[in-house]
């Protein structure tokens, strides 16, 4: 087994996670949103957030299980609880940061009983929408560095890695997103948003994957010398 077969697992593992964790997310916040968006209340409001950060449990024990075995014959001593523990806790923090703007506008509005904000440009949405991922990303990462940094040496350019991967892959899912509610059909939305939620995940994986590969380098992860020495132990993973 090989650095590129590290990738391709990687990279792969990340689209299919994203793809089922995120869209089921987006299926259940849809769903609240649709019975209480009536009710804009500030109580209402702040059900859905909370409903809202709480479904992003779904998506990061996809994604944590689904990465964890795409690394784990790579990085052995990291343990399967602990890799989703860190996902869970960064997804969660990275959910409530990306909410919480878009919740306090609505709750002010609803108590002022004012008319909504009109939406900028799509222009303006995705350059926001990258600059969410970078912030995103950082909030994410943390916590999965937190959990590896003592198993690999230079796991520090795991949080920038996340920054770019997500700097690219969050505006893909805003512009399919505008995409999609413009469709006529609600089956062609829900293919449309499989497919964009696939290759936000395969670009994402795609970039922080690159810098996992390099992590998994003899010099960097002492692990993998002995994994090297022992190639059936890769086998047997």
């Amino acid at each position: 087994m090989t650095k590129n077969n590290l990738w391709t697992r990687w990279t792969l593992a990340n689209a299919f996670s994203e793809m089922i964790g995120l869209g089921l997310t987006f299926a259940i916040t849809g769903l609240v949103f649709s019975k209480l968006d009536s009710q804009q209340t500030v109580t209402s409001i702040l059900l859905t957030f909370i409903l809202a950060v709480a479904s992003g449990a779904i998506e990061a024990t996809f994604v944590g299980l689904a990465q964890w075995w795409a690394m784990h014959p790579w990085f052995p001593s990291i343990g399967k609880f602990s890799w989703w523990r860190a996902t869970l806790i960064g997804a969660l923090a990275a959910y409530v940061l990306g909410y919480l703007p878009s919740t306090l506008m609505n709750m002010g509005e609803a108590a002022a009983s004012s008319a909504p904000m009109v939406e900028p440009p799509q222009w303006i949405i995705l350059l926001l929408a990258a600059g969410m991922g970078a912030v995103g990303g950082v909030v994410l990462s943390f916590a999965q560095w937190l959990a590896i940094r003592g198993e690999v040496r230079g796991a520090g350019v795991w949080i920038p890695a996340n920054m770019l991967a997500w700097a690219f892959g969050m505006p893909i899912i805003f512009w399919g997103i505008d995409l999609a509610f413009k469709m006529p059909a609600m089956w062609q939305s829900v293919l449309w948003m499989a497919g964009v939620l696939f290759l936000a995940g395969a670009v994402v994986g795609a970039i922080h994957g690159w810098f996992l590969v390099k992590l998994a380098d003899p010099h960097s992860n002492p692990h993998v010398k002995k994994l090297k020495k022992d190639p059936q132990a890769l086998l047997e993973q």
